[in-house]
């Protein structure tokens, strides 16, 4: 089962949930629960390795990813600004491998419900 550590905050920011959310759901491997956040035309650079566009493509791109098994998501710092956010933190795998990523996203509008239309991840394994 995923331990989950995430630093509490006062409540008034709605994208931070939604940013939680969608990480407990990628750390867990629950595909369907990831792509109920992005946006159809979702673009998804993963520096230095590639880049994902469309839904399809990032279902695809996840469900490759389900093997590799998080134990531990340690989220440090969710900050929300208009229609941008970034996250980042540290994802702990099966074996111990420890993998800190940072993340920037785009929401495709302002309103509350807003889907998320680009991420930039950028990721790098700790020693």
């Amino acid at each position: 089962m995923l331990k989950v550590h995430c630093p509490v905050d006062c409540g008034n920011a709605p994208r931070k949930q939604v940013l939680k959310d969608f990480n407990i759901a990628f750390a867990a491997g629950d595909v369907d629960a990831v792509l109920s956040i992005v946006h159809d035309d979702i673009v998804w650079d993963i520096v230095g390795e590639r880049r994902v566009e469309g839904k399809a493509a990032m279902r695809a791109t996840l469900e490759a990813m389900k093997d590799s098994r998080a134990t531990e998501l340690h989220i440090h710092h969710i900050i929300t600004h208009g229609n941008q956010a970034a996250a980042h933190g540290v994802l702990t795998f099966e074996g111990g491998m420890k993998y800190a990523f940072c993340d920037v996203y785009v929401f495709a509008g302002f309103s509350k419900t807003a889907k998320l239309r680009q991420i930039t991840s950028y990721g790098l394994e700790l020693r």
